[in-house]
């Protein structure tokens, strides 16, 4: 007797709302991709879930929208959804009608974020310059003010005339925002701290590589074939025996799968969770080992690549003028800095407001320069190690194109192991969908049809 497992409706409870986000968006993607017929398998190795988050989320997404199971006879179990099944569920989870406005207020406040810094840079130099002016302008007399005006009026920098240079230049501006996407504001912000991890999601891109990997070789492959996926030392750099595959191990709990030995001592590594699909896509030959394999089976990348770290998006010219405004504005500080110093009487007004914010604008004028300082040291050093993780997984790979006999062998003895069973309609005999008495009169009916062609 075959049982299915059973899809919890808990009274008016969202299931789905359980699921972390990404897991739940990554396992409707992959249920959408394979038309709505899955397997636990299925979902694993194309979103690079563990197991066991692939089955919760199944489980939930079924229990919310009205999906079913089916069984094989052989005990394989599919999950059935029906083709409306997002927007059924969007109708039930107030969480998932919520979510794309709290991404767009987070994307708004970013936003707003990189802007103000930016703009935070030209308050302070024109609060700056322009408390130079008024100390510059409240130690002397009115004649030594006026002879100072006439002297130096049409070289000294005044803060108005900064407005005039960004007016100026906003033709460029728009030329370079429109084809950068960053505006000279923005600029400001990606000069001093970057514009984030180039890599963000890496993880999930590699689970997914490993994943699609396993399930197209038939959920039986060797560690070689995984290693370009790991961060795993280049093969002249392994100091350690070339037997150790420990390395292995993540995988191996990921996706429920074990070792196995063949019949030359090769040691294989077997998925029986991945070897079963209900759907041929991402299928292929395995009957062929290096360079013709790789050509074969192309749409898995070789080897996973990193991203090198940038120290800005913005353009020579907009660092250009970022860091001279910057410097512009550090010494600025330091000028208004001493004149603080030297001053003996109470100041009030704009003095007074700028001597109060002083030790702040003191923070922002050194952390202008020191953060990208200690950003660039910091990424020749994370550019290195990623350059070095990629030339070692490129290595590995490249040992699979041209394997060497021992290689080949084991290569081959994994192909031979290989079981990729694709589940049709036709070995279903059990499904939620239907009540369990009308599947019984239809085995009864199928049978009395059968006896009766036999005895004709």
């Amino acid at each position: 007797t075959i049982e299915a497992p059973s899809l919890a409706r808990l009274g008016g409870a969202v299931e789905t709302d359980r699921l972390p986000a990404d897991v739940r968006d990554r396992a409707m993607d992959v249920v959408e991709y394979l038309g709505g017929r899955v397997t636990i398998g299925n979902v694993a190795s194309r979103a690079g879930l563990q197991i066991d988050q692939a089955e919760r989320a199944l489980q939930a997404l079924a229990a919310d929208t009205g999906g079913f199971l089916e069984v094989s006879g052989e005990g394989e179990v599919l999950y059935v959804f029906p083709e409306d099944y997002r927007a059924k569920l969007a109708g039930k989870s107030f969480r998932m009608r919520v979510e794309p406005l709290v991404d767009k207020a987070k994307e708004a406040g970013a936003y707003l974020a990189r802007v103000s810094f930016g703009t935070a840079l030209v308050a302070s130099i024109v609060l700056v310059y322009a408390t130079i002016i008024a100390i510059l302008s409240s130690s002397s007399d009115e004649d030594n003010r006026g002879r100072r005006r006439r002297s130096y009026g049409s070289t000294m920098f005044l803060p108005t005339d900064l407005f005039w240079y960004l007016d100026a230049g906003s033709s460029r501006r728009r030329r370079v925002e429109k084809d950068k996407g960053m505006s000279f504001i923005e600029s400001v912000f990606s000069f001093v701290f970057g514009n984030g991890d180039p890599n963000d999601g890496l993880e999930e891109r590699r689970w997914k590589m490993i994943g699609q990997y396993i399930s197209s070789n038939g959920g039986v492959v060797t560690a070689e074939e995984l290693a370009p996926y790991l961060d795993v030392p280049a093969p002249a750099e392994q100091t350690n025996s070339k037997d150790d595959e420990s390395f292995i191990l993540p995988v191996l709990l990921r996706f429920q799968g074990h070792p196995l030995v063949d019949d030359q001592g090769n040691i294989l590594y077997r998925f029986p969770s991945l070897q079963r699909t209900a759907s041929s896509k991402g299928g292929g030959s395995r009957e062929y080992v290096g360079t013709r394999w790789s050509t074969m089976s192309s749409g898995i990348e070789k080897f996973m690549e990193e991203k090198p770290w940038e120290f800005s998006k913005a353009n020579a010219l907009e660092r250009a003028m970022v860091a001279g405004l910057g410097g512009l504005n550090l010494f600025g500080v330091i000028i208004l800095g001493n004149l603080l110093k030297q001053m003996t009487m109470t100041p009030g007004g704009l003095i007074s407001f700028a001597a109060q914010l002083f030790p702040l604008l003191q923070i922002y004028a050194g952390s202008f320069f020191a953060i990208p300082l200690f950003r660039w040291l910091l990424l020749r050093k994370t550019n290195n190690d990623i350059a070095r993780r990629n030339k070692a997984r490129e290595e590995r790979a490249q040992e699979l194109l041209s394997p060497e006999p021992s290689l080949r062998r084991k290569l081959l003895s994994a192909r031979d192991m290989a079981q990729r069973k694709v589940i049709t309609p036709g070995e279903i005999v059990y499904t939620t969908e239907k009540d369990l008495l009308d599947q019984e009169y239809e085995v009864r009916e199928w049978e009395r049809r059968f006896k009766k062609l036999e005895s004709d």
